[in-house]
């Protein structure tokens, strides 16, 4: 609960973006639903109270919609209460979840590698490497695993080909 939007987006060259770099780093989200394996972001949850309606508050919401729309990330908004029911809640978020993990877990093309069992868990972050290709430098075109969380973490582990 309480996440502050700069712990979970980021912004290109922040040194030449600094007024959006500090729009991102004033402002929080209620509530961030994340992958238990990956800790990616799947859903960002909004409790909308009385306080929303003003004009101040209402530029903030469209503000950080748009943040939102642009990561492709769901955003939920929720008018606050005193009480909530654990159905009602779980009929929004349940199907925005599905629609999201079913996005993530799409199927490879065919012309994509697979990754086996055995693919490496980042040692700073714990969460299974992805294979990337190395797309500049002396190393372009050879694979290579890296951390999901590129670019804050930057761990990354050699590929070796399994011969076949």
């Amino acid at each position: 609960s309480k996440v502050r939007l700069a712990d979970i987006f980021y912004v290109a060259r922040p040194n030449e973006n600094l007024a959006y770099q500090n729009r991102i780093n004033a402002k929080h989200l209620d509530f961030l639903v994340c992958d238990p394996v990956t800790m990616q972001p799947l859903l960002g949850i909004e409790l909308d109270d009385s306080s929303h309606q003003r004009s101040d508050r209402q530029e903030r919401d469209d503000f950080v919609v748009e943040v939102f729309k642009v990561a492709k990330l769901p955003l939920l908004q929720i008018p606050a209460r005193r009480e909530y029911n654990q159905r009602e809640i779980a009929a929004l978020v349940v199907p925005i979840l599905k629609e999201k993990l079913q996005s993530v877990n799409a199927p490879l093309p065919s012309d994509a590698p697979t990754q086996s069992a055995d693919v490496p868990v980042c040692p700073k972050c714990g969460i299974p490497m992805v294979l990337r290709t190395a797309s500049q430098g002396e190393h372009q075109g050879r694979q290579f695993y890296g951390c999901r969380n590129y670019p804050n973490c930057r761990q990354m582990k050699p590929f070796t080909p399994s011969k076949s």
